[in-house]
């Protein structure tokens, strides 16, 4: 229908698409600072003249088909499914990069080197004591300062032992947590699932839900480093370690099948978890994100190290231990061991075998000789110092390389959320520029039909008759 009237019809969906334009762009406004929302935009389409004309309505001739107007055709959500995997793809790597980072780094600084209070100088100070005894055999302080050093390395010994089991203690507590966080939001992912299935029948927005979807798929992936795979009605399904966790509205139980036990304790055995699916227990493969970290840091690198420091303590006593039992002590009887400790733990059992300084056997030959010449070849044991080094040289660089691959995960996962941002972010000025633009044109609107009005009312009003 075209005419006078037909204008107004015109004038008025004009000002029901820029409505609805103006209460789209608010909302973005209003959601600009909230986390994980996905900014929308209104589509219009035009309501073109009616393409098969009615009997007693229809179109003389072409000039007078100028359309019906503008409909609201929807309100478009602006995420590119691709980035957004992409996104928490590099997310889950950074978060698995970023926690190694961290705890080594927090490792290292617990080591103390290179510093006066470490086990490098603990070295260092203890064969420097069997020098000052060579020079002096007959001091008994020298002796007294032997034992004490010696002391004092036991002590640097097991307080980094201890940290490193202090640390392992944490990380086993955090892999339950993770494990029962990744169970909690695959609930959730279920849950959010049911309702977007829910809303897509019912022909309901579900904007608000997949921001929610989103959200949670990418904490999951940088818990767990998974995958997420739309399904058709716009839920996730999502895989850890090549293992379904959640399928449609159903959600599986991550779990710790062994390297943990449920009090945060080791079982002695590697780390190794399984999903729960409705009556299917699988064990996954290896996972990334912050429980991959966590695992590795478990399985790989605190035992690691643990066992290269128990190593280089353990060569170090069985070497004082044979010098010391082939010399003589102060009354001229054979040496005992100086150290003892469990073989395959020493950094956490070492301890100092010897009650007084006068069991220390600095001689060579027997019968209470003052001779230092035990002491000498005691003085010149450095291997333990070398092999410590090493150990220590290979951690620093594990740390730095840590570091580097954290740094370099960083800069690529904030490029890609960057281009996310782009797209799905709010930016403030455009949606100014797209409330100006709307205001001027639901003015137009308004204004048309105000001139339609008076047209009319000339018409009808003031016609002559």
């Amino acid at each position: 229908m075209t005419g006078s009237f037909s204008s107004l019809n015109t004038a008025l969906t004009a000002l029901r698409y820029h409505r609805v334009t103006l209460d789209v762009a608010s909302n973005n406004v209003a959601n600009a600072a909230t986390e994980g929302y996905t900014r929308r935009r209104a589509v219009g389409e035009s309501l073109g003249a009616g393409a098969v004309p009615a009997l007693w309505s229809r179109y003389p001739d072409g000039l007078d088909a100028v359309g019906g107007g503008v409909g609201v055709k929807g309100v478009d959500r602006l995420a590119d499914g691709l980035l957004d995997a992409r996104s928490r793809s590099e997310n889950g790597r950074s978060s698995c990069l970023q926690l190694r980072s961290t705890v080594l780094q927090r490792v290292e600084s617990g080591l103390g080197e290179p510093g006066t209070t470490g086990v490098a100088a603990a070295l260092a100070s203890f064969r420097t004591s069997w020098h000052d005894l060579a020079n002096t055999p007959e001091s008994g302080a020298a002796r007294g300062q032997v034992l004490a050093r010696a002391e004092a390395l036991v002590d640097a010994v097991h307080a980094q032992a201890a940290a490193i089991d202090e640390e392992s203690a944490t990380q086993r507590v955090s892999l339950l947590s993770s494990v029962t966080e990744v169970t909690t939001r695959a609930g959730e992912l279920a849950a959010t699932n049911r309702a977007i299935s829910a809303a897509a029948l019912d022909g309901v927005d579900a904007s608000d839900l997949l921001d929610q979807r989103d959200q949670i798929a990418m904490r999951l992936a940088q818990l767990t480093g998974g995958k997420a795979v739309t399904r058709p009605d716009g839920g996730f399904d999502f895989n850890v370690g090549s293992v379904a966790l959640v399928s449609g509205v159903q959600a599986g139980t991550l779990s710790v099948a062994t390297g943990v036990t449920a009090s945060g304790a080791a079982d002695g055995n590697p780390v190794s978890l399984t999903v729960t699916l409705g009556a299917t227990t699988t064990t996954t493969g290896a996972l990334g994100g912050e429980i991959g970290a966590t695992t590795e840091l478990l399985d790989t690198t605190l035992p690691g190290y643990a066992s290269g420091l128990a190593s280089v303590v353990e060569g170090l006593a069985t070497q004082v231990n044979g010098l010391h039992t082939a010399g003589y002590d102060a009354t001229g009887a054979t040496g005992q061991a100086f150290f003892t400790f469990t073989a395959g733990d020493a950094a956490r059992t070492l301890s100092v075998n010897l009650t007084s300084p006068t069991q220390v056997a600095a001689a060579a030959t027997p019968g209470g000789v003052i001779d230092g010449t035990q002491a000498d070849r005691l003085a010149a044991t450095g291997a333990a110092e070398d092999a410590y080094t090493s150990l220590v040289t290979g951690f620093g660089t594990t740390v730095a390389s840590a570091q580097r691959l954290s740094s370099t995960q960083d800069l690529l996962t904030k490029q890609v959320d960057s281009a996310r941002e782009q797209l799905s972010g709010v930016n403030i000025d455009e949606e100014m520029v797209t409330m100006l633009a709307a205001q001027r044109a639901y003015e137009a609107a308004a204004r048309v039909m105000t001139v339609v009005d008076s047209v009319l009312d000339t018409l009808i009003n003031r016609t002559a008759r």
